[in-house]
């Protein structure tokens, strides 16, 4: 029960924001592979999660989620999650995820909010 059920691609925006495509399955066995991206992201300001194509999330991928957080704090980077079912916008607010990383319905909602006006 090993193999990974989640895949994980980096699209950069600008020098500024990267979004991170998850789909699939964020369990305990997803660490690598998020740790792996967010390197590939590299040294932006925000990083932006995008959880449309989420299944499915247990306890040991919100841990993860927190180490990031950690991690993406240390750099002084901000996380951003985008299309989180009612469900996981649930967990976010019990856990309290909510308060360390800013929600938006949508990725265009996201990039609209963090893009300046020129």
């Amino acid at each position: 029960m090993s193999q990974n059920k989640v895949t994980m691609q980096v699209r950069p925006v600008s020098e500024l924001v990267s979004i991170i495509d998850i789909q699939g399955e964020v369990t305990g066995t997803a660490e690598d592979l998020l740790m792996e991206v967010y390197n590939q992201a590299g040294a932006v300001q925000t990083l932006i999660l995008n959880f449309s194509q989420l299944d499915y999330m247990n306890s040991s991928g919100i841990g993860l989620l927190v180490t990031l957080l950690i991690r993406a704090n240390r750099q002084g980077q901000h996380l951003v999650a985008v299309s989180l079912s009612d469900h996981y916008r649930h967990i976010f607010d019990l856990t309290g995820l909510n308060q360390a990383i800013i929600i938006y319905a949508t990725e265009a909602e996201a990039l609209a909010a963090l893009t300046p006006a020129a």
